[in-house]
């Protein structure tokens, strides 16, 4: 007689554009999810999600709760500047099984960790424009979905990115934990900054010359970063990819600043800058953009 196994339970911590895409494709593969608001926002929060995505148009039904109730798997998924208040919610971590952040930069690990224990945290990386038009309602914008989790979670989370995979997404389990971090962040903070500095999307930045060769200075510089933190990048490779990115493709740093949010500028932006003091690397171009979008947040504020 076969054993029919029992779906994971799923808590989203963080239903924003990335956690309410992967709380809508885990639940449209027929797993229970449940997602975890503020408790003032719990009586009035939809409990359908509703997806826009080139893998599908579709609605789920889904649970919503205050707190982190007892799971398999609790996918972190708000922005890195609401992390502290975020964990508030989980008041039984013993309950959860395993916890996959998918916070942009890289101190977040650590810190979770050093609260919840190394065999509980299970890293993870997410790639796509993703963006949260209401509550409930999640608009996917890129023709790819890329999710990549440390190989510690392989024998937990095997059957789970088998489904997302079946959904459309790209997923991969990584050996190695600095080229995981790292990997994404290489992408990630010469995107973010240029895009949100120059307040275009990537393919203005493309065409630019001066954009451009910033954007490139600093996508060399941070993988000069991540090679001495002992990631295993290639900047060619970065660039190439780089420039096969949908021309549209906007950063949610971007759209954060223009929406007079904090962007998550020392998550993405302070490993480079703190690697390259420890490391003695000499990295102008971010340090450049990082002014630039300083200078950009200051004149929002004032606004």
């Amino acid at each position: 007689m076969s054993v029919i196994s029992k779906p994971l339970h799923h808590a989203i911590l963080g239903p924003g554009g990335v956690g309410g895409m992967i709380g809508a494709c885990l639940a449209r593969s027929g797993a229970p999810v449940t997602l975890v608001v503020r408790r003032e926002k719990v009586a009035r929060y939809p409990t359908t999600l509703h997806l826009d995505s080139p893998f599908g148009k579709f609605e789920v039904n889904v649970a919503v709760a205050a707190e982190v109730p007892s799971v398999d798997v609790l996918w972190i998924t708000v922005k890195a500047t609401q992390l502290n208040q975020a964990l508030a919610t989980i008041t039984k971590p013993d309950s959860i099984t395993a916890t996959v952040p998918l916070l942009n930069g890289i101190d977040h690990v650590a810190l979770l960790r050093s609260k919840y224990g190394d065999e509980r945290i299970i890293p993870g990386t997410i790639a796509g424009e993703f963006e949260l038009l209401t509550p409930g309602h999640i608009a996917h914008r890129t023709p790819f979905a890329l999710m990549n989790v440390s190989s510690a979670g392989r024998n937990l989370l095997a059957g789970t990115l088998d489904d997302l995979q079946k959904m459309g997404f790209g997923c991969r389990f990584i050996d190695d934990e600095p080229t995981l971090l790292w990997g994404k962040l290489v992408f990630l903070a010469p995107f973010a900054l240029a895009t949100t500095a120059a307040d275009k999307p990537v393919g203005e930045i493309l065409a630019n010359p001066g954009w451009r060769s910033i954007g490139q200075a600093c996508v060399h510089e941070t993988c000069a970063v991540a090679i001495a933190e002992g990631a295993k990048v290639d900047a060619d490779k970065v660039l190439t990819g780089v420039a096969g990115m949908p021309g549209s493709m906007r950063s949610s740093m971007q759209k954060d600043v223009e929406n007079h949010r904090p962007p998550e500028l020392d998550a993405i932006a302070g490993p480079i800058l703190r690697g390259a003091q420890k490391h003695g690397i000499d990295v102008p171009a971010t340090k450049k953009l990082v002014a630039a979008v300083e200078k950009r947040v200051s004149a929002a504020q004032t606004v």
